[in-house]
């Protein structure tokens, strides 16, 4: 939920706190749940914002920030 009012927001999430998130990753790191991502380089963030916004993509980018050099 978020509410907004002279510009300023507040906003809260319903996934849990700290435990739950521990609990959560405890579980993935258990039964070997790994997420899909996809490593770019800087320079393809364009490329990968064009996917992102025609709904192309089933991962998450991820910016190899070495490519920052």
């Amino acid at each position: 939920m978020e509410v907004a009012k002279f510009g300023r927001s507040v906003a809260g999430s319903l996934i849990g706190g700290v435990a739950e998130t521990q609990e959560t990753l405890d579980f993935c790191a258990e039964h070997h749940i790994l997420p899909h991502v996809e490593m770019i380089n800087i320079e393809d963030i364009n490329k990968a914002f064009e996917k992102i916004k025609k709904d192309e993509v089933r991962f998450r980018y991820v910016i190899d920030m070495k490519s920052l050099q």
